[in-house]
């Protein structure tokens, strides 16, 4: 029987590249039932919202969704549609792997970590206002619990044990951020002592960025809090070549939600010329969730074959081919 997914296209780019994906996805071998729905600014004009009732509805159903890229006003207008769909289903871990590719030229090799980030508290949790009428002044409330920060350090451990990884660090800023970030890694400490098998580091984040980009070589599985793991997974996106070749999961109790992390580039949509690679790895994030490890092996390793024989290499990395010519060159390792 076909496992039921939420296929969400996205805006700008999305559409192209999630169609990509889901052809490389279905040539891998597993059979998938795709519960095509809308969200985005380009939901707005049809269904009167970003997020529109009938696609939250198809995700309660499914439990599980790939997404392209969505857009997001900046500065005004409806807030994050992709904060809005964690919050709504408490998909609470976001997961962002940075593996390095071969045929990829960076400042470094050999960089396998994970970004294992809060996903619906800290400065990201809505909390704002203005504190009076002329609009000169807003602030914005942090909000930690207790709750949410065991719940993710024990995720990071599990997902270690799980993967074989061999250290867990914990990126905080305790030293400033004495209730909320003291919280968190009061918190995680505790975590860490139920699990001695791996070992554990905390590091205050301006440290940690400065150490990514020394020696990327150190880390294993960083977890931290919402905002500091938005900008330390883009960080780590840059350090394997960018955010074209970074996927990300959304994992919650009851329901998974996977992504290419990039953009939605408008000023590339509709030529035919995005790199698809980003919601293709998220497919390989999907199918290791459902349980389908043999067929997320090979499309990772048809993906990164292709990117490695630079036989299809997209703009973004240097190249002329078309999204059709690099999909094309996945579909044929994997035939």
């Amino acid at each position: 029987m076909a496992t039921a997914v939420t296929l969400i296209p996205g805006d700008g780019i999305g559409p192209e590249v999630v169609n990509a994906a889901v052809e490389v996805i279905e040539a891998a071998g597993v059979r998938l039932d795709w519960h095509r729905a809308a969200a985005g600014a380009g939901a707005v004009p049809t269904h009167g919202t970003p997020i529109p009732a009938a696609t939250l509805a198809s995700i309660r159903e499914t439990k599980l969704a790939l997404k392209g890229p969505l857009a997001t006003p900046i500065g005004e207008g409806y807030r994050s549609v992709n904060v809005a769909l964690r919050k709504e289903f408490d998909l609470y871990a976001n997961v962002r792997p940075a593996r390095s590719f071969a045929g990829v030229e960076t400042r470094y090799t050999g960089v396998d970590l994970i970004v294992i980030r809060e996903n619906t508290q800290g400065l990201y949790s809505g909390v704002e206002h203005f504190v009076d009428e002329e609009h000169s002044a807003a602030e914005s409330i942090s909000i930690i619990t207790r709750k949410g920060s065991e719940r993710i350090v024990e995720y990071a451990f599990q997902y270690a044990k799980s993967r074989g990884r061999r250290k867990v660090t914990l990126v905080h800023k305790a030293n400033i951020l004495k209730c909320t970030s003291g919280l968190f890694l009061e918190t995680g400490r505790k975590v860490a002592a139920r699990h001695a098998g791996i070992e554990f580091k905390e590091l205050i984040v301006d440290n940690c960025a400065m150490q990514l980009v020394k020696n990327p070589n150190q880390f294993d599985v960083i977890v931290t809090t919402n905002l500091f793991g938005d900008i330390l997974s883009d960080l780590t996106s840059g350090l394997i070549g960018g955010l074209g070749l970074t996927s990300g999961a959304n994992i919650g109790v009851d329901a998974a939600l996977f992504e290419a992390v990039h953009g939605t580039a408008p000023d590339i949509a509709g030529k035919g010329v995005a790199n698809p690679s980003a919601v293709m790895l998220a497919g390989v994030m999907l199918l290791e969730h459902i349980g389908e490890r043999t067929a997320a092996d090979k499309l990772d390793t048809a993906i990164r074959e292709a990117i490695a024989s630079k036989e299809a290499t997209t703009p973004d990395l240097g190249g002329s081919a078309t999204s059709r010519m690099f999909t094309n060159a996945v579909l044929k390792r994997l035939r």
